[in-house]
């Protein structure tokens, strides 16, 4: 048997090499990269040292306080730690609100949320995907096939965005949730560039009797980043929330959902640059006074949603992730998250704004969040063929579907996020450039197309021992290499060359 320092002591590079070298690989793909995906982002070094703790060790099944295993007085401190983090984060009152962080990503999240506040086949409401919805929100295809879990073991009838405008469409939305009746409304989405009206989806919500969710997974750092100050006087209905207090929302990244919502669920690895975990948010306390409602009624969704993540769908939690949270949410905190979150949008709009100087289609015209979508139908090419392209010039985008679009594989636009490359410290100039280097690997994306046609097989020829691709690497490479990488030394890199 080998000694503990012979298996436990020694270090990846030996142990490993070749997933050490394959992770270094990965750094130096980071490093030289333009990472442009919405939903990735950077995390510090010290979320990665809480992550690849000794944490992960330990098993602890339950609430605190109430453990189905010994030994976890630490874990119990630093699991309270992370709660009390995260109400602080979204100030948040814990009388009236209480949040589980054991969901091991969003996904789980939101299944452990529908499980505690639905009964199977109950009907739900959510963004179709191909308006910029999630999967978890309900999708099936036009054909009828259900894609996600929660489309099979419930009844979903999507709400979308206008055809016109991109934008949500509201008055069809409670037109149908008036028809439709569904127990739970879900706002929130992973491709749309607009601002959420929670005010609306809360007067649906009850004209229909139904609880709101929020999936505020791309937007918790923007949320997060809302002025500190107490603002609740100032969140009004719908549109005068902009007109009204145009000047005080200045300071407010993103509209708060927790003004309106019933349950909010989020990712922690988007724009809140934490590890890669999930939260839910609910409700706690007294409700307001509702005529038909029992003058002493209370919200039930502790219990519940505490049940549905443990013992219902999960295991044991993963404390080295709740630990690495709650580093993450002590960062966002801080005076520079809130900096942080500005550029993140300032960012989006400078790049949004030169792709359409460029005389592209951006979905909704522009942004005012952290994505933005690019609509290539009229260019004639598909999101995987531009993705595709990019990759090989390590700009790191994600094809993406496009209101109107019928096909996931072969969608009409590309979703861009500004999250990840200002934590590596671009601002508004910098995205130009990342802008005019989309700009020349579309132009290439259009020249090879011409030459070799449009199906893929004759496309990919094009992209073999392609000259302008090398060059537009060479020149991605330099200009991504000359920034600060959060998470590692990029001076102690095996591959930095």
């Amino acid at each position: 048997m080998e000694s503990v320092s012979e298996w436990g002591l020694s270090p990846l590079s030996a142990v490993d090499p070749e997933i050490h070298d394959l992770i270094e690989h990965e750094k130096r793909r980071q490093s030289h990269g333009i990472e442009l995906i919405a939903s990735e982002n950077f995390t510090s070094f010290a979320v990665i040292e809480a992550l690849g703790s000794a944490l992960t060790n330990k098993y602890s099944e339950g609430m605190p306080g109430n453990r189905y295993y010994g030994g976890n007085e630490h874990i119990d401190a630093i699991e309270n730690l992370c709660r009390s983090r995260a109400l602080a984060a979204y100030r948040l009152d814990h009388a009236k609100w209480g949040v589980n962080v054991q969901p091991y990503s969003g996904s789980p999240a939101n299944f452990a949320a529908y499980t505690a506040l639905l009964n199977p086949h109950d009907r739900i409401m959510g963004l179709d995907l191909p308006s910029g919805g999630h999967l978890t929100h309900g999708y099936y295809t036009s054909g009828g096939k259900k894609i996600s879990a929660t489309s099979i073991y419930f009844e979903s009838l999507p709400y979308k965005v206008s055809y016109a405008t991109g934008y949500i469409d509201y008055d069809k939305l409670e037109e149908k949730a008036l028809d439709f009746r569904p127990k739970l409304i879900i706002c929130g989405g992973s491709a749309y560039p607009r601002d959420w009206d929670y005010a609306r989806f809360r007067s649906i919500a009850d004209k229909c009797g139904a609880l709101l969710l929020c999936d505020m997974a791309h937007i918790s750092g923007l949320v997060a980043a809302q002025d500190r100050s107490d603002r609740s006087g100032q969140v009004v209905f719908g549109f005068l929330q902009r007109v009204l207090f145009a000047p005080s929302f200045q300071d407010l990244e993103a509209a708060n959902p927790f003004e309106f919502c019933d349950v909010v669920t989020t990712t922690t690895h988007k724009s809140l640059r934490g590890p890669r975990s999930g939260m839910i948010f609910y409700r706690k306390g007294p409700k307001p006074p509702k005529k038909g409602q029992p003058e002493d009624a209370v919200y039930d969704f502790e219990d519940k949603i505490n049940f549905s993540v443990f013992p219902a769908l999960q295991g044991g939690p993963h404390n080295h992730q709740i630990a690495a949270l709650a580093v993450a949410l002590k960062q966002a905190v801080s005076p520079g998250f809130k900096a942080y979150a500005k550029q993140v949008k300032a960012n989006a709009v400078a790049l949004g704004n030169y792709l359409m100087s460029k005389g592209y289609k951006l979905v909704t015209d522009g942004t005012e969040n952290h994505l933005v979508l690019w609509d290539l139908r009229p260019l004639g090419l598909t999101g995987n063929k531009v993705e595709k392209l990019c990759d090989l010039c390590n700009i790191t985008v994600n094809k993406n579907a496009v209101f109107g679009d019928s096909s996931a594989l072969a969608p009409g636009g590309v979703r861009i996020g500004t999250p990840a490359m200002t934590s590596r410290g671009l601002v508004e100039k910098d995205f130009e450039q990342i802008a005019e280097f989309l700009h020349q690997a579309v132009t290439i994306c259009l020249s090879i197309q011409k030459e070799h046609g449009k199906l893929l097989k004759d496309f990919n020829k094009g992209l073999v021992n392609n000259k302008d691709i090398e060059e537009l690497k060479a020149a991605v490479e330099k200009f991504a290499a000359s920034f600060d990488m959060p998470g590692f030394q990029m001076s102690a890199m095996k591959y930095k060359d």
